[in-house]
């Protein structure tokens, strides 16, 4: 990789987490306060609801301990509900509850109105959504291959 694309993807890392930090703390008067931890997680549960702890920590790529707590606290703000498993009664699945639902429906105008006027036409947002599918599902593979250490 050149230097210059070195740079790019740097700059494009950094204004992906200045951005993140933003939508962080527009939420506050939004939604139910969780950290960056617990919003991963939940994040995840939201995506695919009835996956396992494991399959949820594997994705986050958190720490037992710190998964663990994450989705205790969840449980507590009554966001997460645990089932188990009708095929292995040994096995949980997470599902989000309909506060969490709820929840959700808080962020998505939270953050549609703070991204409104940045992102005002629907093609630009689209195309936008798919770049950074595009990348979210490249990271992910790369996890699971084990080719993200390095």
């Amino acid at each position: 990789m050149d230097e210059k694309q070195k740079a790019r993807l740097f700059e494009l890392a950094d204004l992906i987490l200045a951005i993140s930090r933003h939508l962080h703390a527009a939420k506050a008067d939004a939604a139910e306060p969780w950290t960056p931890l617990e919003a991963a997680v939940m994040r995840f549960i939201d995506h695919q609801p009835g996956a396992t702890a494991t399959q949820a920590a594997e994705a986050t790529q958190l720490i037992s301990s710190n998964f663990s707590r994450a989705l205790r606290k969840l449980e507590h703000k009554g966001l997460v509900r645990r089932e188990a498993d009708p095929g292995d009664a040994r096995r949980v699945r997470l599902y989000p509850t309909q506060k969490a639902g709820e929840n959700l429906g808080y962020l998505q105008d939270a953050w549609s109105r703070l991204l409104e006027e940045a992102v005002p036409d629907a093609g630009e947002a689209e195309a936008l959504i798919s770049t950074l599918r595009h990348i979210e599902s490249q990271l992910l593979d790369r996890i699971r291959s084990g080719t993200d250490r390095g």
